[in-house]
């Protein structure tokens, strides 16, 4: 007597801004959510998100906080969710230009970066390559660099065990136990579990690999306070994965306003609703500080 078929979850998808599709020439396709505030002043932001994660799952929860104040854009790096696929070696450099692109493509002149982890290098790449189109920045979760000491840099040889995990058959499966058992049973983001475990396995393991390797070999000690750009900075104050003092010591490099979070680097996810407060609060401090310019 065959088993009985698995019951299927809800699949519930959170508010996600208008998504597209632009050809960058010579580079590839891009994938952006583009949100155009109502009122044609309000200054356009570059959402730049972490490493294995995408455009959405890092801002989520956040998109609505800011949509009420910005216009913003929001991109998939390369290999991470729908982004750019390409058979170039993953290159942060690379991925900021990717970046100034569709900035350029869309017609965009000026923005107000955030960057959260991997994005915040991504972020302060394109302001040193284009200054120009960067009036400030926004950092969350990051450093100015992960390789300063012996032990990180054999802990970032080791990112190629990510690969065969990303590409596994039970991937799928144990990623939607893990994030069930880091929200908890009652946490209001758990009925969104199914599209975020959905979402993560868009990305190409090979790609993510590559990005973690250039993460390893980025330094930003002897540039990111020559950026002179008005900042701001989130810390999560338990982070296990970015250690508070790297993001204190790049807040102090790049002369930032600090707010402080404790949780740690999904905070996102675990702490939604203080995560876009100081989203919002962060960019509106670099706005006012900058002066911005509608896109």
């Amino acid at each position: 007597m065959s088993e009985p078929p698995a019951v299927l979850e809800a699949f519930v998808m959170p508010w996600l801004p208008p998504g597209h599709t632009m050809v960058l020439p010579g580079r590839g396709e891009v994938f952006y959510r583009h949100h155009r505030h109502a009122d044609p002043s309000a200054p356009t932001l570059l959402l730049l998100h972490g490493w294995t994660a995408n455009a959405d799952l890092q801002f989520f929860t956040a998109y609505e906080a800011l949509a009420e104040h910005y216009s913003f854009v929001a991109i998939d790096h390369r290999g991470h969710g729908r982004g750019l696929r390409s058979p170039a070696k993953f290159e942060l450099a690379d991925v900021a230009e990717d970046a100034a692109h569709l900035l350029q493509g869309l017609g965009i002149t000026q923005v107000v970066t955030v960057g959260y982890s991997m994005g915040g290098p991504i972020s302060m790449l394109l302001t040193q390559q284009h200054p120009e189109l960067v009036a400030g920045i926004v950092v969350q979760a990051t450093a100015l660099e992960w390789r300063a000491t012996r032990l990180e840099r054999i802990r970032w040889k080791t990112v190629h065990v990510l690969g065969p995990m990303l590409r596994s058959s039970v991937f799928p499966r144990w990623t939607r136990w893990g994030i069930r058992r880091m929200l908890g049973e009652h946490h209001p983001l758990v009925k969104y579990v199914p599209w975020m475990a959905a979402e993560l396995s868009r990305d190409d393991a090979f790609n993510v690999v590559q990005a973690g390797q250039s993460l390893s070999r980025y330094d930003a000690r002897l540039f990111a306070s020559a950026l002179a750009k008005p900042s701001a900075s989130l810390i999560t104050t338990r982070d296990r994965l970015v250690k508070p003092r790297k993001q204190r010591a790049l807040a102090d490099a790049l002369k930032a306003h600090v707010i402080e979070i404790p949780d740690d680097h999904i905070v996102a996810w675990t702490s939604p609703d203080a995560f876009a407060k100081a989203s919002v609060e962060l960019v509106r401090h670099v706005v006012e500080a900058s002066g911005a310019s509608p896109a």
